[in-house]
């Protein structure tokens, strides 16, 4: 009976502190709006609201915010982006994205409509016959993706039509009127997968992309009827050059260049005679979002994220610049920028966030200087008692520089608490942010330290940085957040016996092969629509196209190594405790996977439980589905870990 009495005592002392079940209702209830750009003339606002298995767009007039026009696509679609081609019409993309985890995928289409809610119409399609509105008469089915609204056309637009008939296709730019359908061709790219770039004047400039064996190319011609002039080949120079823009009386272009060793840098390039200047930088990241003067055209600077977002100006004295800075001053630590700007310059509309808020929009006016809110994201949640998202950086083992963001409970006791490892997905180019992040509020709300790390392989500390993660899915870059967990040990963070590592997609396989290599370091596992298996993931890849070969090749690695990388071929080694969901119709991460891993931890007795939804997909959508996987995750944790599970 003593002994008995004694492990309960020890039991509390060792528990978190107490606090609330954790009310999952304020994360589950959808953003009524998301982006939101005005029109030319100031006379609306066109805006994306989700509702529960799409986006669509929502036009709302001044200033009295009622509905006047809406368009959408099936379910499962999202508005991709969305342009004011004129001061009465609207131009928009869709996209698919089966669940909630999963990157948009374009579907082809671009639909258009005026803002009174008249002459709605799909503008392109990939189902149309091709001859019969392509004013050159070539034929064949294409699908259509936005390149540039020409703010001084109000008839067209541009748009990239590439075929159907490859993945590593030749594209073609053309011009599109938003009224009849009717397109032209304007130019034909000399590499494959290309985008394009045009000048204020409408006149395209640049083309860039990559053939099978993803080497870019930049190419560039002065005028409309030039033949295209290669600039850089990633093959000689082994570094990417992206066209951000051109200066406002076109005779400078500014490009985005990757270095040979740390982050990318901006630099003004002179068409005339090829000569480099560089005009921004930062020691430690690439730039985050390019700043645009007023004109919403012509580069001005770069935002940078590090332990916040921070404005960087190629002229601290431009007028746009200097605008920003006493933006700065009235929006304090927030992260901010201009979605759009009215055709005379006199009102913007502004979109602020931060860690603790997931964003608002103001109508600013540009001539008294005053700022109204419009619109606010999740305007139910109060900033201040959300957690914050401090900056940390750590060494790893072969002594390169990991930096990422430690979230804690609000009033959280002195001294080391349970801690969950979140490792992103992606892998690779996808980073973590100084922005709210729903697990992070969600897990910190339990009681959790929340440790999110940009392992090598991750964006936005320059292309070596990225590369360093090239065929080091479960090595190196497991190394990495191996020696997160271990730092956070060090520093009094976390307690060494109340750690779990949860993740999705890329993250799940990381949390999988965490409790693999490392059977002590972790009390239990999530993986959220993850991959476990990186042979059936190399397949995949490969049968999409020549570049997916190239792709497979190059990031995974070859395959004979990928089983003994691969989580569901070493539930033999895995002790803890691991918690599984999947959505049946996951398109990138198979449901077969995270059966495949369930059976493998039954197998080998490891106690597992799993969550399966046949209609969702790479992360769920329907609200009820999503509040049983969070209370499901958070009674798994709590368990392991000792924290709150979730309010019934």
């Amino acid at each position: 009976m003593k002994y008995t009495l004694l492990l309960a005592l020890l039991a509390c002392a060792q528990a978190a502190p107490a606090q609330a079940q954790v009310d999952l209702e304020p994360f589950l209830k959808e953003d009524p709006y998301q982006q939101l750009k005005i029109s030319p003339k100031g006379d609306y606002l066109a805006t994306t609201s989700p509702v529960e298995d799409r986006t669509v767009l929502v036009v709302l007039s001044l200033p009295d915010l009622k509905i006047t026009a809406s368009v959408g696509g099936d379910r499962n679609s999202v508005v991709d982006e969305f342009w004011w081609a004129n001061n009465e019409r609207v131009v928009v993309a869709l996209a698919d994205k089966f669940g909630s985890r999963d990157e948009p995928s374009p579907t082809g289409k671009l639909h258009a409509v005026n803002a009174d809610g008249s002459k709605g119409r799909v503008i392109a399609s990939p189902y149309e016959e091709e001859g019969m509105r392509l004013g050159t008469g070539t034929t064949g089915q294409r699908y259509f993706l936005m390149s540039d609204a020409l703010p001084n056309d109000d008839k067209n637009v541009l748009v990239e039509a590439i075929p159907f008939t490859s993945n590593d296709a030749y594209v073609r730019l053309e011009k599109l009127d938003i009224y009849t359908r009717r397109r032209t061709l304007v130019a034909a790219a000399p590499v494959r997968r290309a985008s394009f770039v045009a000048d204020a004047q409408g006149v395209v400039r640049f083309t860039y992309g990559a053939d099978g064996d993803n080497t870019q190319r930049l190419y560039y011609r002065p005028t409309q009827e030039a033949e295209w002039m290669l600039v850089n080949d990633e093959k000689t120079s082994h570094h990417r050059q992206y066209p951000l823009g051109f200066s406002a009386d076109g005779r400078t272009a500014y490009l985005q260049i990757e270095q040979n060793s740390g982050p990318d840098r901006i630099y003004a390039w002179n068409p005339d005679d090829g000569r480099y200047t560089e005009v921004l930088k930062d020691a430690t990241v690439d730039p985050y979002r390019i700043l645009y003067d007023l004109d919403n055209r012509t580069p001005i600077g770069a935002q940078f994220m590090t332990d916040r977002v921070r404005n960087r100006f190629f002229d601290d004295q431009h007028p746009t610049a200097r605008l920003y800075r006493s933006l700065e001053k009235a929006f304090s630590q927030d992260a901010f920028f201009i979605t759009s700007v009215t055709d005379d310059r006199k009102l913007a509309v502004i979109y602020i966030s931060s860690d603790r808020n997931n964003g608002d929009y103001f109508l600013f006016d540009l001539v008294n200087k005053s700022a109204k809110r419009l619109l606010g994201r999740r305007e139910w949640m109060n900033p201040a008692l959300m957690p914050q998202n401090q900056a940390v950086s750590y060494q790893t083992r072969d002594g390169l520089t990991v930096h990422g963001y430690l979230t804690r409970p609000l009033k959280a006791p002195p001294g080391p608490l349970p801690m969950v490892l979140l490792p992103h997905g992606g892998p690779f180019g996808i980073f973590d942010t100084w922005s709210f992040d729903d697990d992070a509020a969600i897990l910190s709300q339990a009681g959790y330290a929340v440790l999110r790390v940009n392992y090598r392989g991750s964006g936005n500390y320059g292309t070596t940085f990225t590369e360093a993660g090239a065929r080091e899915w479960g090595g190196k870059m497991q190394d990495d957040l191996t020696d997160a967990t271990r730092w956070a040990i060090e520093q009094k963070i976390a307690d060494p016996k109340r750690i779990c590592i949860y993740g999705a997609s890329y993250g799940a396989y990381a949390a999988l092969m965490g409790v693999a290599r490392e059977p002590d370091l972790y009390q239990c596992a999530a993986g959220y629509v993850g991959v476990y298996d990186l042979n059936q993931t190399h397949r995949r890849q490969s049968n999409r196209s020549r570049s997916g070969r190239t792709w497979a090749g190059e990031w995974l690695g070859s395959p004979e190594t990928l089983a003994a990388r691969s989580p569901v071929n070493l539930a033999d080694r895995i002790k803890a405790p691991v918690f599984l969901a999947a959505g049946g119709k996951d398109e990138r991460a198979p449901i077969t996977q995270t059966k495949a891993m369930e059976k493998a931890l039954e197998k080998n007795k490891v106690p597992v439980e799993a969550l399966y939804y046949p209609n969702e997909g790479h992360g769920f959508y329907t609200a009820e589905h999503k509040r049983e996987y969070y209370t499901r995750l958070l009674a798994f944790l709590a368990r392991h870990l000792g924290g709150q599970p979730a309010k019934q």
